[in-house]
């Protein structure tokens, strides 16, 4: 009976404000159905989505939500962020731009090719995920300080042996999801402890300090400083 149902008659008096979703594969009703009504209801809002389910919470009917929230509101409802508590790791070549110089593209290129592969290595021993690669320098992030820490020395001795020498820091907050991406305010605080650092130092904030505590890790204070772009005064420890 439902398919003998015909209201192509009745479809031009239709006057009040209309949403039209229906999936292109659809398998049950065919597209041009929804797209016939979309051309005879005047002002019609017509979207297509991707997909062959016929029941609207098949296949995900978040989308669909989406569309009807925005039909009726104006607005759709902004995606929320996961905010998780992270450690995080910059590091940097020192000396990287004068290093390029004296020895050249082809072998500062290969150089740069060991940095990497000896970086990625220790990431992996220590269970951290790389999130950006920027030139010489590294962005990862651990699920707990003193990995962090220990991995950062391991980098800094590794790249010690092939004649590079890094700084890093590391910092401890909580830090916002976006798919592969990770940033807030934590990531900033921990990109401006990491540039403080001497040449072979890893440099922790005082957040991190409070949360190894036990862990074996020997400190020394570098004193007390502003970080630009982040609100107050921040104690830095040196790990050795």
């Amino acid at each position: 009976m439902a398919f003998e149902i015909d209201v192509r008659h009745v479809v031009p008096a239709i006057t009040a404000p209309t949403l039209i979703v229906h999936r292109v594969g659809d398998k049950i009703c065919h597209v041009e159905n929804a797209r016939f009504l979309a051309e005879h209801i005047a002002g019609a809002r017509y979207v297509e989505l991707a997909g062959e389910d016929h029941i609207p919470s098949a296949g995900g009917g978040d989308e669909i939500v989406d569309e009807i929230q925005e039909f009726l509101t104006g607005v759709r409802e902004p995606e929320q962020p996961d905010r998780v508590l992270a450690t995080v790791l910059f590091t940097d070549i020192v000396g990287s731009t004068e290093r390029a110089r004296e020895l050249g593209d082809r072998e500062w290129r290969e150089l740069l090719n060991r940095h990497h592969a000896a970086v990625r290595h220790e990431l992996t021993r220590f269970r951290g995920r790389e999130i950006d690669t920027a030139g010489d320098g590294f962005f990862a992030v651990f699920d707990g300080p003193a990995r962090g820490i220990r991995c950062a020395r391991s980098i800094v001795a590794a790249l010690h042996e092939v004649g590079l020498e890094i700084r890093a820091g590391l910092h401890t907050g909580e830090v916002e999801l976006a798919g592969s991406d990770v940033r807030g305010i934590a990531v900033h605080t921990g990109a401006r402890v990491a540039s403080l650092a001497r040449p072979g130092e890893v440099l922790v904030s005082g957040t991190v300090k409070d949360l190894i505590a036990g862990s074996g890790i020997e400190l020394l204070e570098r004193g007390v400083h502003e970080l630009k772009g982040v609100p107050g005064e921040w104690h830095v420890y040196a790990a050795t």
